[in-house]
């Protein structure tokens, strides 16, 4: 491994590390950030802030949330909220453990408003987090919440992103959220140390285009609403990135050799650094790095 492999190596893993400390969230100045909330259709809407977007389905029942970003934007977060509805916030489901999308579960704990996540997500929360921020109700099979007339069916994927991914879909506003097995502002991130495939991202996006209608819109971890189509260009996308570097990892060749054969570059440009997509490929498809 060369010195600026090592180095770029090194930057990755420390991205990740930050992403998932919760003392690094609380030193980041987030006193800049607005909270900017959209109508997706019928009772969902989402929030823009800093970190994954957040679902919500508002009526006059209350608010199913899904995610709750970072510690020090729960104040923002709230008022972005009751300026759509003034009603109780009953749930908040994480679609993941990652610490742009849970952050907030400790100021949301406190307040008594029920955490759900998957079995795992907790398990792996548990090691890293206050009990307050811990989901009060896990899963391991699909769970239905039924409120504003709104069937929101959580169900959870094969591991992707992650080995605690939740995919929620509001079944009559037809939306689904993705959590962050769906993004479209970068690469896939493919969180090995937390249990994340290629070959599960694979799957999971199969079984949201298989959930999906023509119609149906996608809600992503991070980026603009989708359809369906374009979830299943994100999709080839790994595929096509996938069938290219298979023959080079089975010839022998080093993640170096890889890297400068440029399999991802119909997609730079469009989704930048290929970097940690392009290990997590290479490592799963047999490849050893340096």
């Amino acid at each position: 491994m060369t010195l600026s492999t090592k180095s770029a190596a090194m930057i990755t893993l420390l991205g990740l590390m930050w992403l998932l400390t919760p003392a690094s969230h609380a030193q980041q100045d987030f006193s800049n950030v607005e909270i900017v909330a959209h109508h997706v259709a019928g009772s969902v809407y989402y929030l823009q802030g800093a970190g994954g977007n957040i679902g919500l389905s508002i009526g006059e029942d209350g608010v199913v949330m899904i995610d709750d970003q970072y510690a020090p934007l729960t104040d923002k977060i709230l008022a972005a909220i009751r300026q759509l509805n003034e009603g109780e916030i009953r749930f908040v489901i994480n679609t993941h453990v990652h610490g742009d999308h849970t952050g907030g579960n400790e100021n949301l704990g406190k307040l008594g408003i029920l955490i759900l996540a998957r079995d795992e997500v907790r398990v792996r929360l548990a090691a890293q987090s206050p009990a307050a921020a811990l989901p009060v109700l896990t899963y391991s099979d699909a769970i239905t919440i039924h409120l504003n007339g709104e069937e929101v069916y959580a169900f959870p994927v094969p591991p992707a992103h992650t080995d605690g991914d939740t995919f929620i879909h509001f079944v009559d506003s037809d939306v689904i959220h993705t959590g962050d097995v769906f993004r479209t502002t970068a690469f896939p991130v493919i969180d090995t140390n937390n249990g994340g495939t290629l070959d599960g991202s694979i799957q999971a996006l199969g079984l949201l285009i298989g959930t999906a209608g023509p119609d149906t819109l996608i809600l992503p971890g991070h980026g603009d609403v989708s359809s369906r189509m374009d979830v299943m260009g994100f999709r080839d996308m790994i595929l096509d990135v996938r069938d290219q570097v298979a023959p080079m990892v089975e010839s022998g060749m080093s993640y170096e050799e890889v890297a400068a054969a440029d399999p991802t570059a119909a997609y730079n440009d469009r989704y930048g650094n290929p970097d940690r997509f392009l290990r997590a490929v290479y490592t799963e498809l047999g490849g050893a790095l340096d």
